[in-house]
């Protein structure tokens, strides 16, 4: 016991040792929080606790293995449940499938097969989605089933659309995914928080069962892991959840921040620890983190405490452009691995979503820097290991007709999507599954001789197929790739991008074996797809891989570099659109910044640009509103020009002749003076007051429609092109008339107005 005490501060120790009843670990960024876990759990196993009594809950896998080795190392040949959530009521769900009319081999559906189900459902109910799309109608389902809402509980809203849509489609979705003995990654938690309301005895077991339970990341539980925990800390309610609601950022995916807002509502006899030393990150982006967070509201108080030194001062940077800003990064990851400064692996960019890498990328492969993007489902998601995985979940579950859809024609058998319409007519007549129907397709009279043959042909060689399923996973796809034909169809092409997928399957056989040999006991075929389905982002992040790492803010939760890039921290991508009239909203937002801050350990740089090129067109770039929210007189301020220094970036408002440089000045920032666009550039004397004005502007569009004769000296004026600025000089007349303007980014430009897109920004 001395040993797994002896390195915790007075904090993390009351933490360890606090073991019956409720416990509220309030732990900050780089607190060591997976620390106190595991030490706690070696605690309670020194003090005579058998480790089958705890459950350790996790939100990724990666979390939990790193968990579990450490334990290990902590107390030996003592094994603890640590796993997610989703990891855990899949196992649960499994040994009582047929209390919820599913077999025990049911597949667990990826987004992509629960997309395909939806829009079966859609196209079942006879009736199109009207303007909603499938991809809305899933998220709806995913919505409520994130809120313990089942199909015969749905109640749309009135009025809505979307909800009337959803409350036809929601049940017969969940028909066809119990047709196909089939769940979708929600159903794991639903089904089993069903199970748990609905028997008092499978609650009373895993009460009694688990008598010691841990949750981490305690704040992104949703309300039907909310149900589960509840649950089965009922009669036994030594509970202690470890989270930090400043870290809440999946709420778009239905966590709900009340969860640890309201713990010690829940559980009035709680035992609260805060964990505030930062271990991670200097004093400096500590500072800059708690200045940030400290404009939210729904937050538990606390106060990072940096246990390292000062450090380098953070940096906000403004660009002139976006590769302006991928190259300035790029090069400077170059010049410091070239002098041995640092790592390629001691760099990470963060951006709020997937298509802002690109230009990275770009900046990184011109330079011949490896690097790589943090995805785990990425390679599951290739389409040529989702076929092949849909091989294997057709010979687990012959009841999956999204497996059988997907394979029954690939390799190319001459089955087209007719055929397959009338055999899916025939199961549904029938009340068979696909695989079923395919075996009656010579009695299908709507099905052609030869189609008949074909289909029949499949049924023969997934009958071949299922004599393997004893093998060994490895044996097992060897068989399947050789009897179908599908690896030497990417083999025999010349094709690089089949040379590509021949190589991913090889991959796939290869995890395959290590599969094997990671699981002796034979648990075999079931339990590698409920791997594969399970798989977090960041599951397949290498920490050691030699190369710089590329990654949205969601998914770099939970990591830490010696360097961060947090880009584009601009109006409409940080804080989202979406999140303008939703103050909950925005403060998730504004902690999803925050996470990434703490992912700094000693250097960070915070970046805007005056222009992104982004989803198709150019545009001004408004700064976010957060970085008002920073300690900007404590930062290193970078493209800006003060005190008359000039670091090239800066902006000359009114084409002074002696060269003199005016800087941004804080009404850059000034939420009162750009209530609508926060952050919006402004022109001396000239102030956009209208809500219409400012949106105007931020998306690049002409503000109002104006003949030649209404311009004037003075005024502000806006230029697809060249954005805006002001006029400096009118000369002419009638259709003669010339405006020489000065533009806030390119300088002075000389127009005919009769022929010129300006128009005037009123004020």
């Amino acid at each position: 016991m001395n040993d797994v005490l002896a390195t915790l501060t007075s904090a993390q120790r009351d933490a360890v040792t606090f073991m019956d009843g409720p416990l509220l670990i309030l732990a900050g960024p780089g607190s060591g929080k997976t620390r106190v876990i595991t030490h706690r759990v070696a605690h309670m196993l020194q003090q005579g606790v058998s480790p089958q009594q705890i459950l350790a809950l996790t939100f990724t896998n990666k979390a939990a293995d790193e968990m579990r080795e450490r334990v290990r190392s902590l107390a030996p040949r003592q094994e603890v449940w640590m796993g997610t959530f989703h990891r855990f009521c899949a196992q649960l769900l499994r040994s009582r499938a047929e209390m919820v009319g599913l077999a025990p081999n049911f597949t667990i559906y990826d987004a992509d097969d629960s997309l395909r189900t939806v829009k079966r459902a859609i196209k079942e109910t006879e009736k199109d989605a009207g303007f909603c799309s499938p991809d809305q109608v899933m998220r709806a389902i995913s919505w409520a089933k994130n809120n313990f809402i089942t199909h015969d509980r749905y109640k749309p809203s009135s009025g809505s659309p979307l909800g009337e849509t959803v409350k036809r489609v929601y049940p017969v979705y969940q028909d066809l995914l119990l047709a196909s003995n089939a769940v979708d990654f929600d159903d794991l938690l639903v089904y089993v928080a069903t199970l748990l309301k609905e028997s008092d005895e499978i609650r009373a077991d895993l009460d009694d069962a688990y008598r010691y339970v841990m949750v981490d990341e305690y704040q992104d539980t949703n309300l039907t892991q909310y149900a589960i925990v509840r649950a089965i800390s009922h009669h036994h309610p030594n509970l202690a959840v470890t989270g930090d609601p400043d870290q809440s950022i999946y709420g778009w995916r239905g966590a709900n921040l009340s969860n640890i807002l309201e713990f010690e509502n829940d559980y009035p006899s709680v035992r609260v620890v805060r964990l505030e030393d930062n271990y991670r990150s200097t004093a400096r982006i500590c500072h800059v983190a708690d200045v940030l967070i400290s404009h939210n509201t729904r937050r538990k108080e606390k106060t990072l405490i940096a246990r390292q030194g000062g450090g380098r001062q953070v940096r906000l940077i403004r660009y002139a452009t976006h590769r302006e800003e991928a190259d300035a990064i790029a090069d400077r990851v170059v010049a410091e691995a070239a002098a041995g400064k640092r790592r390629l692996c001691d760099f990470a960019v963060f951006y709020r979503i997937n298509a802002l890498s690109r230009v990275f990328e770009d900046a990184l492969r011109a330079r011949g820097v490896p690097y790589q993007i943090v995805s785990g489902v990425e390679f599951w998601q290739r389409k040529e290991i989702k076929d092949v995985v849909a091989y294997l979940q057709l010979l687990c579950n012959p009841r999956d007709d999204n497996a059988f859809s997907r394979i029954v024609n690939v390799p190319t058998r001459g089955i087209g999507k007719t055929t397959l319409e009338r055999l899916s007519a025939h199961a549904r007549r029938r009340r068979i599954c696909l695989l079923d129907a395919a075996r009656e397709a010579g009695v299908v009279e709507s099905i052609s001789k030869r189609s008949a043959v074909a289909v029949a042909k499949f049924a023969a060689l997934y009958d071949r197929l299922a004599e393997g399923i004893s093998l060994s996973l490895e044996k097992l796809m060897t068989l399947v790739l050789t009897e179908s034909g599908y690896l030497a169809m990417y083999q025999d092409s010349d094709a690089p991008d089949d040379q590509e997928r021949a190589a991913n399957i090889t991959e796939l056989v290869t995890a395959g074996r290590e599969f094997d040999v990671e699981h002796p006991d034979g648990s075999g075929l079931e339990a590698f797809l409920e791997q594969a389905a399970l798989v977090n982002d960041v599951d397949d992040w290498e920490e050691e891989n030699e190369c710089v790492t590329l990654m949205t803010l969601h998914a770099a939760k939970g990591l830490e570099f010696p360097v961060v890039f947090i880009v584009a921290v601009e109006q409409g991508i940080l804080p989202v659109e979406r999140a303008r009239d939703d103050e909950d909203r925005v403060e998730e937002e504004r902690r999803l910044l925050f996470v990434g801050i703490t992912r700094a350990k000693e250097d960070l740089d915070i970046s805007f640009v005056r222009t992104r090129q982004f989803r198709g067109s150019s545009r001004v770039a408004i700064p976010s509103p957060f970085l008002e929210n920073l300690p900007r007189d404590e930062m290193e301020l970078v493209g800006f020009a003060a005190n008359g220094r000039n670091d090239g970036l800066t902006i000359d408002y009114d084409g002074a002749q002696d060269g003199a440089d005016a800087p941004w000045t804080d009404e850059e920032f000034d939420q009162t003076a750009a209530p609508v666009n926060p952050g919006m550039p402004q022109l001396p004397g000239v102030q956009l007051t209208t809500a219409a004005d400012m949106l105007a502007f931020a998306e690049g569009k002409s503000v109002s429609q104006s003949s030649s004769d209404e311009f004037e000296t003075g005024m502000a004026v806006i230029h697809p092109e060249y954005h805006i600025g002001k006029i400096v000089s009118i000369s002419g007349s009638g259709a003669k008339r010339m405006a020489t303007v000065n533009f806030v980014e390119y300088g002075q430009k000389r127009f005919l107005l009769s022929k010129s897109p300006l128009r005037p920004v009123r004020r």
